[in-house]
């Protein structure tokens, strides 16, 4: 995604982690992973600190769905991407009995996992839509969350974040977004360029029929 606002989302029934997806590699998927086991089953959210990130919980009908997230990167975000993901989720393994409800430990990771990319990335490269919804910002206000200073006070000891970058992936990521803004930097400069040139013949061209039409008078044009 070339971005480190939203580095890891999974799905889980229980305690069991169904599908997840990250670009990074660190122990904030081990992180998670014990906070899911202090979770109440009841449905809810929940939010807790650590280290300037976030580790956000939706619990519904049986299922939680997690991201975690650079602290920088606000509440809206990550409610809105755990309501996508929720969504996505339950159209295709809503159905009591199905996949979902006797599945194993990461056995919908290749059919899911694409779809947590695509929620997380979408919800990175569309940070205005998202904060303009109003369904979202409802939800924002009636969030009944648990913020919690430290992790600490949910696991059996405190651990710092680790986040290394998958470089060969970022690297690739963070070319294409640099020919992205060059192109789109040098297109602008030469709207710039072309305007300033039209400008500039536009006042030439003025000045000249001025001198035109002050003369014209005197030689009988």
């Amino acid at each position: 995604m070339g971005q480190q606002t939203l580095i890891y989302s999974f799905v889980a029934r229980g305690t069991v982690i169904l599908a997840e997806y990250t670009e990074f590699s660190g122990n904030f998927t081990s992180i998670a992973s014990q906070c899911l086991q202090k979770l109440p089953a009841s449905s809810t959210r929940f939010t807790y600190n650590c280290d300037g990130h976030t580790f956000n919980y939706l619990v519904d009908n049986g299922f939680t769905y997690c991201v975690v997230a650079v602290e920088s990167a606000g509440r809206q975000l990550p409610i809105a991407f755990l309501e996508r993901a929720k969504d996505d989720f339950s159209k295709k393994y809503g159905a009591k009995g199905g996949k979902a409800s006797s599945a194993g430990p990461n056995a919908l990771k290749r059919e899911f996992g694409p779809k947590l990319k695509e929620q997380m990335k979408y919800c990175v490269e569309h940070p205005e839509e998202i904060n303009k919804l109003a369904k979202v910002k409802a939800q924002v206000n009636e969030v009944k969350s648990v913020m919690m200073d430290n992790i600490e006070k949910v696991l059996d000891r405190g651990e710092k974040i680790e986040l290394l970058v998958d470089k060969s992936e970022n690297l690739r990521s963070q070319a294409q977004d640099f020919r992205k803004q060059g192109g789109k930097v040098k297109q602008k400069m030469w709207i710039e360029n072309m305007k300033m040139k039209l400008v500039v013949a536009g006042i030439f061209t003025a000045l000249a029929l001025i001198v035109f039409l002050s003369v014209c008078p005197r030689f009988k044009c």
